[in-house]
């Protein structure tokens, strides 16, 4: 049976702990998003899920349910005997689940190594109620770094999910949106109300869903993130003052535009221009004498 609110405060109660805001522990309780998460991952039975920050297991158990297996990274080590309790040692959902307590994070730009060596180099979908302060840069690293991540459907804060999405010419369109849709098809799936959460938090939340591209759009993840960094840095700078008037342009693109102005498609196509060997201006047309 599916953890309920109670449930959740049964569970920390019998063991006399608290939700900590050191750990971002803010309980998703709301099984109608829960099955909204579940139905934006298009689970299969015997697909490998990442799962960071399970808390007490309600969204892990019904992905389990589902037929999944999960690897699941727990940095609060008084979680443990929870997920133990509920997921480790049950007969049916025990042995397609692995538990690693630690932080997911490798410090700020790498997974977790035993992360790493769970995954064993096999496809995954990250599905996870994750905690505000991991989101961007663990989204980023897998996008990154770990081509076997197909899709990531995960509860973030509603800003980050916001930024993922966001369409060029806005406040949100910058470097994290841009690399991710870069490589993943993103968009926004609900919005929840702090009530869903247990402790509520000051702060509205969202789903956002990415599934891999059967075609990045760039060629290189690691090129191109460094050129959108690079254009953002200074986005409000004309992009032949940031890169050099002497640079030559691809076609399309205006020498006087500023960065948030050019689509996901346009900074690929610029970062593949830029790549080729010794861009040299295009020709002008002859003047008339």
């Amino acid at each position: 049976m599916a953890q309920s609110l109670n449930d959740i405060k049964s569970l920390l109660a019998a063991r006399g702990l608290h939700p900590k805001k050191k750990h971002g522990q803010n309980f998703l309780h709301d099984g109608n998003h829960m099955e909204r998460i579940l139905e934006a991952a298009q689970l299969a039975a015997g697909d490998l899920v990442l799962e960071v920050g399970p808390g007490t297991g309600a969204l892990t158990e019904r992905l389990l349910d589902a037929g999944a297996s999960v690897i699941a990274c727990e940095i609060d080590s008084d979680m443990e005997s929870i997920l133990k309790a509920r997921c480790a040692d049950h007969p049916e959902r025990g042995p397609r689940f692995t538990l690693i307590m630690g932080d997911a994070l490798d410090g700020k730009h790498a997974l977790n190594p035993r992360i790493i060596e769970a995954l064993a180099g096999r496809p995954f979908k990250m599905v996870a109620n994750l905690p505000y302060h991991v989101a961007s840069p663990l989204i980023a690293n897998l996008a990154l770094d770990h081509a076997g991540m197909q899709a990531a459907i995960v509860m973030v804060q509603k800003e980050v999910a916001d930024r993922l999405a966001a369409p060029p010419g806005g406040k949100e369109y910058g470097p994290l949106g841009i690399i991710i849709q870069a490589m993943f098809e993103t968009k926004r799936v609900s919005v929840l109300a702090p009530g869903c959460f247990w402790p509520p938090p000051s702060i509205a939340s969202a789903v956002a869903a990415m599934h891999r591209r059967a075609k990045p759009l760039c060629d290189d993840p690691h090129r191109f993130a460094d050129l959108v960094h690079r254009l953002f840095a200074t986005r409000r700078k004309q992009i032949g003052t940031i890169l050099g008037r002497a640079t030559a342009l691809p076609p399309g693109i205006d020498p006087m535009a500023r960065p948030e102005s050019l689509s996901v498609e346009q900074m690929a196509a610029l970062e593949r221009w830029l790549e080729q060997p010794a861009q040299t201006p295009p020709a002008q047309p002859a003047q008339p004498l």
